[in-house]
């Protein structure tokens, strides 16, 4: 119940918009519903005719009275019925196949904004194939129902209504005994429902984890070939697939299973109908032809009274996919855009410091991460940060940008609390270098003006050679107009990390992270990438996140952190002559290398 009032909270919140269309579509549906719940009565008038008729044409006295007109005018208006039910129906299809095209059109436009402003926890905690499912297979399903279901729903309740209207109109009687077996085909159909749609359920979130396995499977693929894991890899993905072939498996049985019980009931409805009705007409209270024509209206009105729950019966299964996938989306849309500030302020630099005041901080409740970190830092100040894994150094990075907020304590730009400023503004003058290059579908030129799309040319190449892959870039064929995506091999590792380099220099942002920039390149690459930090990190206030040591041994100053705590600061040279956990972490080192 509670999955399907979402639902219709979520497809009510996109079908507002086109109510003028299913204004049109209804009245051609209440028009269609009328010319099919009456038609019976117009063959049970062409009966009682054809009865009538040949009652006078056996009796040679009446015989030159009988004739077929009343019957040709009756059976001309039923056959007319129907041409006006095909033609209203044929009108209202094409207006629910435009409301479903452009309503799932608006859905995933509206799902890709929402993502745009959610927090990063939620990219953090699901997988990419999972979020993936959401544009594909949900909003698939969901297209598929409304193409096809939408218009079968509306038509089924309506003759529904209208069938009950018109029996009662015809018969009473008659009227209760069709009905006599819905209460046990509905006790029947609950039942059924509820297995299906939690077989269902279950189904759409396995079918999220498999895509997830996928995704991760396809995403590291150099790196199963390369441990001979092919094996490995097939077994795992074999497990996925059969939990979802159980869950479809049973899906399927319970969503199939109702159309053949409702069929059942049908028949069943009907052989009922024509003994009673028959019963009814023997027992002579109404004339032959009378007693004939309400047996035929009745059995006409039987075979239909079903036929809408055997159509929802039937739909059933894409209906409850589609509510399944409004509630999987409708998650995505419930949760929490970043916090912006109500009228945040400008943020135009860092004049004078940046300023952790005993920051506690955890992902999940009960697990704190960061056990109250206090830092000051100057403005134009290059601080390291370096531990071991698990640290804390990224959480750090991840609190600079408010991807995440602090537990308690508070981070100080020039004394004014990072969660006051306006949150476009900030980001807009926090450059982030990641370890793992990110490039977009484009040109070369596009992906180093991603940050600054109005950026001139000039600004590009200025960019470009003080990251120190301007030459590189000259030396392609096509040169800054050279199509790139993030799996063109054009570039190696480390020439995607300089263009990121460019990318954020740029930008020309007042605060810089560099986060393990160096740590997936040789040693001559990183010789580069490092004069092009040291160009991009030149008069700015900086933090370096970085295991090679050797790339941070000029920094003003160095944190270590340990267990979310810091354990040591200073400078290289003072942190050497401490002898602590920083020495020991540098000597190591230096021995390998």
């Amino acid at each position: 119940m509670k999955d399907l009032k979402n639902a219709g909270r979520y497809y009510a919140h996109y079908f507002k918009k086109y109510r003028l269309g299913f204004l049109v579509a209804s009245l051609m549906i209440a028009f269609s519903t009328w010319c099919i719940v009456v038609a019976p009565t117009y063959l049970g008038e062409a009966v009682k005719e054809l009865t009538s008729y040949l009652q006078l044409w056996g009796n040679p006295a009446t015989r030159a009275t009988a004739n077929f007109d009343a019957f040709h005018r009756t059976l001309i208006i039923y056959i007319l019925l129907y041409v006006g039910d095909a033609s209203t129906i044929f009108i209202a299809s094409l207006i629910f196949a435009r409301i479903s095209a452009f309503a799932t059109g608006t859905m995933r436009i509206g799902l890709f904004r929402k993502m745009q402003r959610m927090r990063v926890q939620y990219f953090d905690r699901h997988s990419d194939g999972d979020i993936l499912a959401r544009y594909t297979s949900d909003l698939d399903n969901i297209f598929n129902a409304m193409n096809q279901a939408l218009l079968e729903v509306f038509l089924a309740v309506a003759q529904f209504v209208g069938i009950l209207i018109m029996m009662f109109r015809e018969n009473t009687t008659l009227a209760w005994v069709t009905m006599a077996s819905t209460p046990i085909a509905l006790i029947v159909a609950a039942v059924v429902m509820k297995k299906a749609g939690t077989a269902v359920d279950r189904q759409q979130d396995d079918i999220g984890r498999l895509n997830g396995y996928i995704n991760e499977q396809i995403t590291g693929q150099k790196v199963i070939i390369t441990n001979g894991l092919q094996q490995d890899s097939v077994r795992g993905f074999q497990g996925y697939n059969e939990t979802v072939r159980k869950s479809a498996l049973s899906g399927q049985i319970w969503s199939g299973i109702l159309n053949p019980l409702m069929q059942g009931m049908s028949l069943l409805n009907l052989a009922i109908v024509i003994f009673v009705g028959s019963w009814l007409a023997l027992s002579g209270t109404m004339s032959q032809g009378a007693a004939l024509a309400l047996v035929v209206v009745f059995v006409n009105y039987a075979s239909q009274y079903y036929q809408p729950i055997i159509s929802l019966t039937s739909l059933y299964g894409m209906i409850q996919l589609a509510i399944t996938g409004a509630r999987r989306i409708d998650e995505v849309r419930s949760q929490p855009d970043e916090t912006r500030p109500i009228n945040g302020k400008a943020l135009t630099g860092i004049d004078h410091d940046l300023v952790l005041d005993d920051v506690h901080f955890s992902y999940l409740p009960g697990k704190e991460i960061l056990h109250g970190v206090s830092l000051q830092v100057a403005k134009g100040e290059m601080v390291a940060l370096v531990g071991p894994t698990g640290s804390g150094k990224t959480t750090v990075m991840n609190l600079l940008n408010r991807f995440y907020d602090v537990d308690s304590g508070a981070i100080l730009f020039d004394g004014t609390d990072v969660r006051e400023f306006d949150l476009t503004a900030l980001r807009a003058h926090v450059g982030i270098v990641l370890q793992d290059p990110q490039l977009f579908t484009g040109t070369i030129a596009d992906n180093i003006r991603y940050g600054d799309p109005e950026a001139s040319m000039a600004r590009v190449i200025d960019a470009a050679k003080q990251a120190n892959i301007h030459d590189f870039i000259e030396s392609l064929p096509e040169g800054y107009e050279t199509p790139v995506s993030d799996e063109q091999s054009v570039f190696s590792a480390g020439q995607k990390q300089l263009m990121s380099i460019a990318r954020t220099i740029l930008t020309d942002p007042k605060l810089l992270i560099l986060d393990e920039a160096t740590s997936n390149v040789d040693t001559v690459t990183e010789a580069k990438i490092q004069a092009a930090m040291d160009n991009v990190i030149a008069g700015r206030t900086s933090f370096v996140i970085a295991h090679r040591l050797k790339t941070i041994l000029n920094a003003d100053k160095i944190i270590v952190l340990k267990d979310g705590t810091i354990i040591e600061e200073g400078s290289h040279d003072a942190l050497l002559k401490e002898n602590g956990f920083y020495a020991e972490l540098y000597h190591n080192q230096m021995v390998f290398e």
